[in-house]
């Protein structure tokens, strides 16, 4: 047997001592030879379903480390809470080294089957751990050096590790502090999307970290009883995860439930100013995602649904896919497609007339994507000057250009580095920036202006467009490598003329706009709506209803003499207006037969042919005629 495995002195670290311990008792020596064999394909298929929430929120921070440490001789490696490896990616050159050894997916790391090992150790011993060289209990391991973080749920139950190995001579000591924040990454997503009926607080004492690695996070029902928070959070809070079992959302951070709603029921609700129980002041942000929008707030706290009268009341502005979902097939169907794709790194096109709601379903694919704690940054392509489009998306060194800053700028790539990027109106991006842009997606790296270093960036793209690219390639105006970059996931948004859900629509926007308010629209006025073209859009309509609730006032519907006068201009009837000053049926269709008769001439035939219909029933309603 190897010396230094049963040297267990001042020289190895005790967590290493441990576990060489543990695996002599495991009945292994240095020289046993381990199972190389992997899981069989179909496993392999179970153990990523049954881990399917950890891979989807992993990857893309396994993408994110890879890029930092890439052409180091290391792979970054996800395993399951038994060791077995789930995803790996690395460099060409070790992942050879890494076969002999067996790291690769559906072979199985944990200390009974390897001993001594970043992996197995760290969830042994709950802890991320290092293990180096000829600290690994198997010869035939002490080629690597391993860093390891274990990945806990939100109860603090290890459910995978996260490992970066590699040749130990390419050991760098910063590697371990990048493992730890990149679980801590994971971990935070996981728990952001454990709980979809919940009230999810991000919290700090200092704002400027809302948002990072150092936020604390807790979740509470509808109701403010508290559910769960993460490391950050309870260290913050500075009680156990039992002690806080007895908490509500009141007794945590001074502020009733119903004060919470309230803020976010503002036009630009801010960051919230919250006194904690032991009397530090934290700054927070809260996700409202309740399960059902028909929501209403006792003097108790808790939530009880609503009659099924009652008109819903808006928890909130974030919104998810499943907000939008309001009956239309076609925006069901693409739903349906987005979310086939969610977290596997396939850029998504959305086209639609201007209005159609791009962005809303951009931000609601990045509100439920494994992203969805990190940042959404939106650019629109048609609204920044050429001469400027170029600094804003790729950012500038010191000295880029005339007028530039001092310190230079991060460009808004990067401000999305591990979120979401959104482009609207990619369309009208410039064609000599279109290549620039292709180099970055294909290559994943961002060169600032005036600068010679290239950074790693990682980013979900989304695009937009009211244009038919195909026709804009014809022309010469969009590159065609570009299109099929961008084009993995193509969707269009129906026009609102063409939706089937258009009574729901105005239902919530009318909930949204009258912060609770108890308005409704006359069915005179909604029959008109269905009637009309929509030329803007969804933001035609918000506007037109936004209006429309001011004008009613106290009446809480809204009727025909609240309609601004430039919206019977885009109705398919001529007799609109006549509808408007309270005519019935049969007077528009005599006043629309007078016009059209006075048109041509008294012509009874042009007159029916004009009207599609037939001379009979042109004297059957105009009697004198005959």
């Amino acid at each position: 047997m190897r010396a230094a495995a049963t040297r267990w002195d001042d020289d190895i670290p005790a967590i290493i001592n441990s576990s060489h311990k543990r695996s002599l008792a495991f009945g292994l020596t240095p020289s046993t030879m381990p199972d190389f064999s992997p899981l069989q394909r179909g496993d392999l298929t179970d153990l990523i379903d049954k881990n399917c929430m950890l891979h989807a929120h992993a990857v893309p921070a396994m993408e994110t480390l890879y890029q930092q440490i890439i052409n180091t001789h290391n792979m970054v490696i996800l395993t399951d809470a038994n060791g077995t490896i789930v995803h790996s990616l690395g460099d060409d050159d070790f992942l050879e080294k890494a076969d002999r050894v067996a790291l690769q997916p559906g072979v199985a790391w944990s200390e009974q089957c390897r001993g001594t090992n970043a992996i197995g150790t760290a969830i042994a011993e709950r802890t991320a751990t290092l293990v180096h060289a000829d600290q690994h209990y198997l010869a035939a391991n002490h080629f690597l050096t391993c860093s390891a973080a274990p990945i806990t749920d939100y109860q603090g139950k290890v459910v995978g590790v996260l490992d970066v190995s590699g040749d130990q001579r390419s050991f760098h000591k910063h590697t371990m502090a990048l493992v730890r924040m990149s679980a801590l990454m994971i971990e935070n997503q996981l728990f952001s999307a454990t709980f979809e009926d919940a009230i999810t607080l991000h919290f700090h004492a200092r704002p400027e970290f809302i948002g990072t690695l150092m936020e604390g996070i807790a979740s509470f029902t509808p109701g403010g009883r508290f559910l769960s928070a993460n490391r950050n959070g309870l260290f913050q809070l500075g009680l156990s995860f039992s002690a806080l079992q007895s908490h509500t959302f009141s007794s945590l951070f001074g502020l009733p439930v119903s004060a919470l709603f309230d803020h976010y029921r503002t036009a630009a609700p801010g960051l919230l100013n919250l006194c904690m129980h032991s009397g530090v002041r934290v700054y927070g942000c809260a996700q409202l995602r309740l399960a059902n929008g028909a929501h209403a707030l006792t003097d108790n706290q808790e939530i009880i649904s609503a009659p099924s009268h009652a008109p819903a009341r808006p928890a909130a502005r974030l919104s998810g896919l499943r907000y939008l979902n309001t009956g239309d097939p076609e925006l069901e169907q693409v739903i349906d497609k987005v979310n086939k794709v969610l977290g596997r790194d396939i850029p998504i096109l959305v086209m639609g007339e201007t209005g159609t709601g791009k962005e809303l379903l951009a931000q609601a694919i990045h509100n439920d994507s494994p992203r969805a704690m990190s940042p959404f940054v939106a650019v629109n392509c048609a609204s920044i000057p050429e001469t400027l489009i170029e600094s804003e998306l790729f950012g500038y060194e010191d000295g880029a250009f005339t007028g530039a800053r001092k310190k230079g700028a991060i460009g808004k790539i990067l401000q999305a580095n591990g979120g979401t990027l959104f482009l609207d109106e990619i369309g009208d991006m410039p064609f000599s920036l279109q290549a620039r842009l292709l180099r970055v997606l294909q290559e994943r790296m961002v060169t600032p202006l005036g600068s010679s270093k290239s950074i790693p960036v990682n980013v979900e793209l989304i695009c937009a467009t009211n244009h038919n690219l195909r026709e804009r390639m014809a022309k010469g105006l969009f590159r065609e490598d570009l299109y099929y970059r961008l084009n993995g996931l193509v969707v269009k948004l129906p026009p609102l003329r063409e939706r089937t859900d258009l009574d729901i629509v105005v239902k919530k926007i009318l909930a949204t706009e009258s912060n609770g308010g108890k308005y409704t629209v006359s069915a005179e006025v909604l029959d008109l709506f269905h009637k009309h073209k929509w030329p803007g859009n969804f933001r035609q309509l918000t506007n037109l209803l936004r209006t429309a609730i001011i004008m009613a006032s106290d009446e809480h519907e809204i009727g025909m003499r609240h309609m601004p006068d430039d919206f019977f201009d885009d109705i398919d009837t001529n007799a609109t207006r006549i509808m408007a000053t309270g005519a019935n049926l049969d007077e528009m269709e005599h006043s629309a037969i007078l016009r059209s008769l006075e048109a041509h001439g008294g012509n009874v035939s042009a007159t029916a042919r004009a009207l599609g219909v037939s001379r009979n029933t042109i004297y059957r309603k105009m009697p004198h005629l005959k």
